[in-house]
């Protein structure tokens, strides 16, 4: 699976997880054409997995964030507004941007930007017409709406 195909895995989905164990797609089980005992590193594709991995976390219609259980999660644009019009009953922990960089060091750092910080204008003006059960129920029935849980 290159670029191309692991972007095309993401829209249709909308909502996948990069590698973790939940219950959304995982990318890294995509880009390698079966499950993954382990760690992706490991596997014979684990080269492949990083580049593809590193060009669709880079690509601009692209959010990671921890949406799904905590774990990082890619949310394909087009369910962005989804995204914005559930944000009241979302914990904002979860809506956050996270960006890897690499340290001199050789290590990996995460930052996280908070949701309203790198939400499109446009995007959220999309969102206003959206009703909040609507918005849920498009984003993926692995997003559970945790507030109403808590009620």
């Amino acid at each position: 699976m290159d670029h191309a195909q692991a972007m095309e895995f993401v829209r249709e989905h909308g909502v996948v997880l990069v590698s973790a164990s939940g219950p959304a797609p995982k990318l890294t089980e995509a880009i390698a054409g079966e499950k993954i005992k382990g760690s992706w590193w490991g596997h014979p594709k684990g080269k492949q997995i990083f580049l593809v991995l590193e060009e669709v976390t880079d690509d601009p219609d692209v959010l990671v964030c921890r949406l799904v259980d905590d774990k990082l999660t890619l949310v394909h644009r087009r369910l962005w507004p989804a995204l914005a019009a559930a944000a009241p009953r979302l914990p904002a922990s979860r809506l956050c941007q996270v960006t890897q960089v690499h340290t001199a060091g050789g290590r990996h750092r995460n930052i996280e930007t908070a949701f309203e910080d790198w939400l499109p204008p446009d995007v959220a003006e999309a969102a206003r017409g959206i009703r909040i059960d609507d918005a849920l129920a498009a984003l993926h029935p692995s997003v559970p709406d945790v507030r109403k849980q808590r009620d």
